[in-house]
């Protein structure tokens, strides 16, 4: 890996993926069946499990073809020298410059811990620094309540609510899209 980015908080420090980084990735999103993660992170959409060579082979490629990018679209969380999560972007529409951010706190001990806000603030401050953005968005479902939390917490507004358009344990919920632009992180969430 050529990159090597790292962001620093309080709490949390964000990095740049190593290939030694990826077997304690893959047993925290593959390791256990029926994660608890998994339950708030689009529990709609199954977790496909990948064996950890095929999950190794696809990410070093994914890994590689970021090395290109301005910015890498995915990086490690740690805290106390622990891998803990991962926070990513992808482009919705890239000609317009509209990204969407994600969070990823796989372990459940350091949930509600302030970890994943601020995480959530470095990303969003570092990507507002480096690509040519005016708005970032962060999409989730209504029975995900923590994450709605942390996007409020950091200024992020509810921008729309698709209704009843979940399906998950035979209810219905509703999808969430929340957003920051660059000028109200500026004048408000900077740190």
């Amino acid at each position: 890996m050529v990159k090597d980015t790292v962001l620093r908080g309080e709490k949390v420090i964000i990095r740049s993926i190593q290939e030694n980084d990826l077997p304690i990735l893959w047993r925290l999103i593959y390791g256990k069946e029926n994660p608890e993660w998994k339950k708030w992170d689009a529990p709609y959409i199954p977790l496909e499990k990948k064996e950890y060579e095929t999950y190794k082979s696809e990410t070093l490629n994914k890994l590689r073809v970021a090395n290109q990018n301005e910015v890498e679209p995915r990086l490690i969380i740690e805290t106390d020298g622990k891998i803990i999560g991962t926070v990513s972007y992808y482009w919705e529409h890239r000609p317009s410059n509209w990204l969407e951010v994600g969070i990823g706190i796989y372990n459940p001990i350091y949930w509600s811990g302030g970890y994943g806000t601020e995480a959530l603030k470095l990303w969003i401050d570092y990507l507002f620094g480096e690509l040519p953005l005016v708005r970032v968005g962060l999409a989730t479902w209504s029975g995900n309540k923590r994450m709605i939390r942390v996007a409020e917490k950091i200024g992020m507004q509810l921008e729309g609510r698709l209704r009843k358009c979940r399906l998950y344990n035979g209810k219905y919920y509703d999808s969430i899209r929340m957003g920051i632009l660059k000028e109200e992180w500026e004048d408000n969430y900077k740190f």
